[in-house]
């Protein structure tokens, strides 16, 4: 079937809208604290009931960046809530791998609040396929810019409600650089993977240079001396804009972490450990851990920074080992 074709049943589904997908559980303070807690969010609005009270909410309120999360399917992939559609909306990124376009890239997501949610308000979504764009030549490829956009409702009994909305947008594309086939004897060439390179903007300059010195280096608030992490413009705690570093011990211990199995990502080594760490001087960052084994990591295990280079000098990353208790 020519492209064109295929293309135009494609297009044919734009507007389409699915089915609902329902919350497992009512917006709840549990979950609302536990999020708080995992993305170092102090505001009482959301954990403090009596001074929630006070407010014009007169409770309690989930943070909005949370909305997504109600009605995520958990742990195992598809495992919605009873009563949710089983219609698959991204059935158009589906139907392009079919017809050579097999990558994707993910290319951005916004959020659009209509209200605070409550406790107790019930949520589902529903999704609809908003726009496919022209042909597009990329670094990467060619291919298709594919936009949905997923509506978040609070059930009512006088009628659903619109709490906000999240439009989600990737790319599905033919990869411009696609190996050419071994000649038959030839040795395959083993293709050299580098790590990616992180965003280096003047906020952040200065950490990454520090890495490359081997010191951590932590932004700190020259008035009122409070450090933060990541690195950002004003503070967080009095707005000021006046900023310096200072450099951390690099010992610390393990908040969380993850153990990444799926996907393989060249040059990563596989299972990837990856942990939150809570430095000594109180912040946190997310580093790669070396030296551990998976089945032996534990929360608030002892570790220290220790700094790596990859790529030949190109990159250096502050890595974190075990140390004894």
């Amino acid at each position: 079937m020519a492209e064109q074709e295929w293309m135009s049943e494609v297009r044919a589904k734009v507007g389409r809208e699915y089915g609902r997908v329902y919350a497992w559980d009512e917006v709840n303070a549990p979950m609302i604290r536990q999020w708080c807690e995992v993305m170092g969010v102090d505001n009482p609005l959301y954990t403090d009931a009596d001074y929630a009270a006070t407010t014009e909410f007169g409770g309690i309120v989930a943070p909005p960046a949370m909305l997504q999360a109600w009605c995520l399917e958990g742990l195992h992939m598809n495992n919605y809530a009873p009563g949710s559609t089983d219609e698959n909306p991204y059935e158009v990124l589906k139907t392009m791998e079919a017809h050579g376009l097999p990558s994707v890239v993910a290319v951005n997501s916004d959020l659009h609040f209509e209200r605070y949610v409550k406790l107790g308000e019930k949520l589902y979504y529903t999704t609809r396929l908003d726009a496919i764009g022209e042909e597009k030549t990329t670094a990467l490829g060619t291919g298709y810019f594919v936009t949905l956009i997923m509506s978040f409702f609070s059930q009512k009994p006088e009628g659903d409600e619109k709490v906000g909305q999240l439009l989600f947008r990737v790319f599905k594309f033919r990869p411009a650089n696609v190996p050419k086939p071994v000649e038959k004897g030839a040795a395959p060439a083993v293709p050299k993977f580098k790590r990616p390179k992180p965003g280096v903007s003047d906020d952040t300059r200065f950490f990454w240079e520090g890495a490359e010195a081997g010191k951590l280096l932590i932004q700190r608030c020259t008035c009122c001396s409070t450090l933060r992490h990541p690195p950002a413009p004003v503070c967080i705690k009095c707005h000021s804009f006046d900023w310096d570093t200072v450099e951390a011990s690099g010992k610390g211990s393990i908040y969380s972490f993850v153990v990444m199995h799926y996907p393989e990502v060249p040059p990563f080594e596989h299972p990837n450990p990856i942990g939150l760490i809570e430095l000594d001087e109180g912040v946190r960052l997310i580093a790669g851990l070396v030296g551990v084994k998976r089945d032996e990591i534990q929360i608030g295990q002892r570790v220290q920074v220790e700094f790596q280079s990859f790529d030949d000098g190109e990159l250096t990353l502050p890595m974190f080992r075990p140390v004894a208790a």
